[in-house]
């Protein structure tokens, strides 16, 4: 049973193959990757597994650097960064791969594989056929000297393929416990393409163990492509103290049980970042997403995260990604910028929609207009539409609230408000509030909602905005008075 031991210095290693933008369950990898090398005083290895060149691209390579960056899961070695076990972008180590397949084929621990796609899906037809697991079923383990000239004169390519030997591997996860697969059920593997390119078992294994990767933090998925790693490992003559422990992470599911989609949870960190989610919500939220910190809370921060975070505490039971606590967290959050912090997130969407252009002066009005929506946003991306009404150049009330203000009662609302507010000489939110409240709900008795809705609307432009008196406040008395008076008129 292999059970390495881990008294030695943490070393972890974060390894997407970046054939898209990365994904939430990429990046509670990477995150929980990076808190234990931090819990620990440890390593956090950055590494691009990048050899499937018709699927990963420099455009997604470099979108995964500047997510991670983003998120401030900054890491000691890899990209951009160097470290004395580089290169760290696999395509750049394709030698390394190549010595080590011809060293296990003089071992005899390889061999070379002469069967044609079709052949192994006759043989995977057949096997289904018997009610068998479909696998390699060895054809090409024992050649002859006369069948390899054949196969070669016939021109077919061949791929390395590792052995498996009878028996059984078993190791002991650190989050599952002792693990154990029948070797029958891990037919002989392809180490590395007829074209002469590594696949990932080959790759991610030799990496592992030259990089001195400690533990590996891995998603469930990976779990049955265990023993064939253990499997290089002893190829390679590495002593089992030397192998890396491995923690298969549990599944995220989306509510409705089933594995992560764009349907229900599964998209890009682009995207979250794009819909206005703070990066320390983002890893607060997926920090969660099978592990906790002990007790009830969900707020942490990263700070808090290092320095309590242990494999150990990380469940092996599917975690379920819900959208309304992300968004309940993100605007937490929110909540705890200060008012500079806030402005430098706030500025990007606004001119991003072309809201403002980036002035001193709209930047003064932004920054005053900042905290009455503070309390209000769930995602940076409302902000746009909350404070659009201070900057329209061409003001209109939305097409969906003018019948709100064009019936008699809200014509009476206007008018009333109109002659209160005119003599009003101090354009405070305390004393329009106070006018409109005494004119509105006492003298007229007036609801609320009633009094304020169509004077909402008629400064506003919609039914949905920042508080209705502080809002008034920050667009000014002549431009309110404009554009009660313009809604009189619809």
């Amino acid at each position: 049973m292999v059970n390495p031991a881990n008294s030695k210095k943490v070393r972890v290693r974060f390894a997407p193959s970046p054939t898209g933008d990365l994904h939430v369950g990429n990046i509670r990898t990477a995150l929980f990757d990076w808190a234990y090398a931090r819990h620990t005083g440890g390593t956090f290895l950055f590494r691009i597994e990048d050899t499937d060149t018709t699927r990963v691209t420099d455009e997604y390579i470099a979108a995964a650097i500047d997510t991670l960056r983003w998120l401030g899961l900054q890491w000691d070695e890899g990209p951009e960064v160097g470290g004395e076990f580089g290169p760290y972008l696999q395509s750049q180590r394709l030698d390394i791969y190549s010595h080590w397949a011809e060293k296990f084929l003089e071992q005899k621990d390889a061999y070379r594989c002469y069967c044609t796609p079709a052949e192994l899906e006759a043989t995977r037809e057949a096997q289904r056929a018997a009610n068998q697991a479909p696998g390699y079923d060895g054809k090409c383990r024992d050649l002859t000297p006369e069948q390899i000239a054949s196969y070669k004169s016939e021109g077919r390519e061949s791929v390395v393929r590792m052995r498996m030997p009878e028996g059984s591997t078993t190791f002991v996860d650190a989050i599952r416990g002792e693990v154990s697969f029948e070797h029958k059920f891990v037919p002989d593997f392809v180490l590395v393409r007829g074209d002469g390119s590594p696949l990932y078992t080959l790759a991610v294994a030799v990496d592992d163990i030259l990089m001195k990767v400690t533990h590996v933090l891995r998603g469930e998925d990976l779990l049955s492509s265990t023993p064939r790693q253990i499997r290089v490992y002893q190829a390679m003559g590495v002593a089992i103290e030397d192998y890396p422990i491995f923690a298969h992470l549990p599944f995220v599911m989306g509510q409705d049980n089933a594995k992560l989609s764009k349907r229900n949870g599964e998209v890009s960190i682009a995207w979250y970042r794009e819909a206005g989610f703070l990066p320390e919500a983002i890893c607060n939220y997926l920090a969660l997403l099978g592990w906790s910190p002990g007790d009830d809370r969900e707020n942490i921060s990263m700070e808090e995260l290092t320095g309590l975070f242990t494999v150990e505490r990380v469940n092996s039971s599917p975690a379920r990604f819900d959208m309304k606590k992300l968004e309940a967290i993100n605007a937490d959050k929110i909540r705890a910028l200060n008012l500079d912090e806030f402005l430098v997130w706030a500025m990007p969407f606004l001119v991003k929609s072309q809201i403002i252009s980036g002035t001193d002066t709209e930047i003064a009005l932004v920054k005053s207009a900042l905290p009455i929506i503070q309390e209000r946003i769930t995602r940076l991306s409302e902000i746009p539409a909350m404070l659009n009404f201070l900057f329209a150049k061409n003001f209109r009330v939305e097409a969906e609230s003018v019948q709100k203000v064009n019936d008699d009662a809200s014509k009476a609302v206007l008018k009333r408000a109109l002659d209160e507010l005119t003599p009003l000489a101090q354009w405070t939110h305390e004393s329009i509030e106070s006018i409109l409240r005494a004119a509105l709900i006492e003298e007229l008795g007036l609801k609320p909602r009633i009094a304020f809705g169509s004077v909402r609307i008629a400064v506003t432009g919609s039914t949905i905005s920042p508080p209705l008196f502080e809002s008034m406040e920050l667009l000014g008395k002549t431009t309110s008075l404009e554009r009660i008076s313009s809604a009189l008129t619809l």
